[in-house]
């Protein structure tokens, strides 16, 4: 029987027991050892593995490559390169060694950077607390600033009776004032030069003082006070000179005087101030008409020559200076002088400190006027141009209210009836001032004093929320801020209460007083408050 034949998909027969050579047990082993190859340093190529899948023997090859490619020959290998086969765990352990000190470091880093947001977090918390304090320190804060101002409130009104005192003293030496120069005009006009000079006496050197020290000084150097000065020494010093009572008459009767109502002087009586202005514009014009028209010719002779001089000059002569020509020339020369003289001494030299806001009467005009169509005419010059047309302006508006001078000068009529008329213009300026300046100004210091107070409880009512509930706290606060406004001083509050004013209701804190009377102003035992607010109204009713 035949033995079946085995594929090969090598080159070289199989060795199998059949052609396989045995060994003969008489045959000597020498003669089968020089048959075995002896291991050798040269390269050998290893004998292709065999396999039982036929598509494998395409890709022995390939395989061979790879192999020869990672592994260099073992006859190229050097002593270097199996040492260092040796160090590659000593390697491992440095790298291992380097993460290890890496990832310590990133922590110890972690670490230090969460400590000092930690701490930059508390100080943030404490300088938070620091300046924010709590809800006690609040409210005690808010107690003594709230007893701080209803001190200053109650030391304001305290002032305001000092001051209700001088504005009652003022009033009545102003109707005084009224009523002893009407009583010389009528009675005794031969003493009222005398009448006028002690008062100038008085006023000037008050008013020099008070001006100065509000900085009003420049209005010191205006024209009224000039014309003042003129006239007493028309009256005490040249009693003689023609030229100067010609140039003192024109400017007190007419820019002077006009001056009233232009400057909106105003009677008012318990007002020093406006007693003062009015009186040096219109108290030269009543002492001149007393003097020009009242007193006696034999009088007049003696006492003031010059008046009666020129009264009783024919036309035409050269002492007859009361023609308009003459009256508006020798009027000139002195406010020419005046005029000179305040632009440099005033606008010139003491420029910058106008600039600074020290009025003048040519920044009080271009902004009192500065509606009216002569105002926007000079505004709308260039800045250089503004002053001299200012200047240009007054003088026109001075010869213009020169030109019936000469008529005043000689009809008693006509210039009683011109003083009637700016007197009566002042009273008007005065009663406008009570009934509309001064009320308003009092309606609008109750309601600031409103708006003060609501702001007090509003403080309040943020720190101690919600101690008598939302709704009624803003009932109280309402309430409270309608009775400053005076809405509801006649009126009785809902709930039974005893209806008093808002201005009884003003909170006066104190440390005993618990937070909820101190919101609603309530204290039956606060007394403080409606003490300081009956005072202020006896006050007000006193002016």
């Amino acid at each position: 029987m035949a033995e079946p034949e085995v594929a090969s998909t090598d080159s070289e027969a199989v060795p199998t027991p059949e052609n396989s050579t045995p060994l003969d047990d008489a045959s000597p082993l020498e003669e089968h050892v020089p048959s075995i190859d002896t291991p050798t340093l040269a390269p050998t190529s290893p004998e292709p593995r065999l396999s039982r899948n036929p598509s494998f023997s395409g890709s022995s090859s390939t395989y061979q490559e790879d192999w020869d490619s990672n592994f260099p020959p073992l006859d190229r290998l050097t002593v270097l390169e199996l040492l260092d086969n040796f160090t590659l765990p000593q390697q491992l352990e440095k790298l291992q060694k380097g993460i290890s000190a890496q990832t310590e470091k990133v922590r110890k880093s972690r670490e230090a950077f969460n400590t000092k947001s930690r701490q930059a977090r508390e100080r943030m918390v404490d300088e938070w607390r620091r300046r924010v304090p709590s809800a006690e320190e609040q409210l005690d804060r808010y107690r003594k600033r709230m007893s701080n101002s209803v001190d200053k409130l109650g030391k304001r009104w305290n002032d305001t009776k000092v001051i209700t005192l001088r504005e009652k003293i003022s009033f009545i030496f102003g109707v005084m004032n009224i009523f002893v120069s009407g009583y010389l005009i009528g009675g005794w006009p031969e003493y009222m030069h005398w009448w006028y000079t002690i008062q100038i006496l008085y006023f000037m050197p008050i008013r020099f003082y008070t001006y100065h020290k509000r900085g009003y000084h420049y209005f010191l150097a205006d024209l009224c006070y000039f014309v003042n000065f003129l006239l007493l020494l028309s009256v005490w010093v040249f009693p003689k000179s023609k030229r100067l009572f010609t140039a003192v008459y024109c400017l007190a009767f007419g820019n002077n005087a006009v001056a009233i109502i232009m400057w909106r002087n105003s009677l008012v009586f318990h007002s020093f101030d406006k007693v003062t202005s009015l009186f040096i514009h219109i108290m030269p014009c009543a002492t001149l008409h007393c003097i020009v028209h009242l007193i006696s010719p034999e009088h007049q002779a003696s006492r003031f020559p010059a008046i009666y001089t020129i009264k009783h000059s024919p036309a035409g002569s050269p002492t007859a200076y009361a023609n308009v020509l003459s009256m508006l020339a020798w009027s000139t020369i002195p406010y020419a002088i005046w005029q000179l003289s305040y632009y440099f001494f005033i606008t010139v030299r003491r420029r910058d400190k106008i600039a600074a806001g020290r009025p003048t009467s040519f920044t009080w005009l271009r902004q009192s006027y500065s509606k009216v169509w002569i105002g926007k005419f000079v505004l709308g010059l260039p800045e250089a141009l503004q002053e001299p047309a200012f200047m240009f302006i007054q003088y026109a508006y001075a010869v213009l209210t020169m030109l019936p001078c000469s008529l005043w000068f000689y009809y008693r009529w006509a210039s009683a009836g011109f003083l009637g008329v700016v007197f009566v213009w002042s009273v008007y300026n005065g009663a406008t001032y009570y009934i509309d300046v001064f009320g308003k100004r009092f309606q609008k210091e109750l309601e600031a004093m409103r708006k003060e107070v609501e702001r007090w409880q509003g403080e309040h009512e943020g720190l101690v929320g919600g101690g008598g509930g939302s709704d009624h706290g803003e009932e109280k606060k309402v309430g409270l801020g309608e009775g400053i406004s005076g809405k509801v001083l006649d009126e009785k509050r809902e709930g039974g209460e005893d209806g008093r004013s808002g201005l009884d209701n003003i909170p006066l804190l104190n440390d005993e007083r618990p937070a909820a009377a101190m919101v609603t102003g309530l204290e039956v035992g606060d007394g403080g408050a409606r003490d300081v607010a009956r005072e202020r109204r006896q006050g007000r009713g006193g002016i």
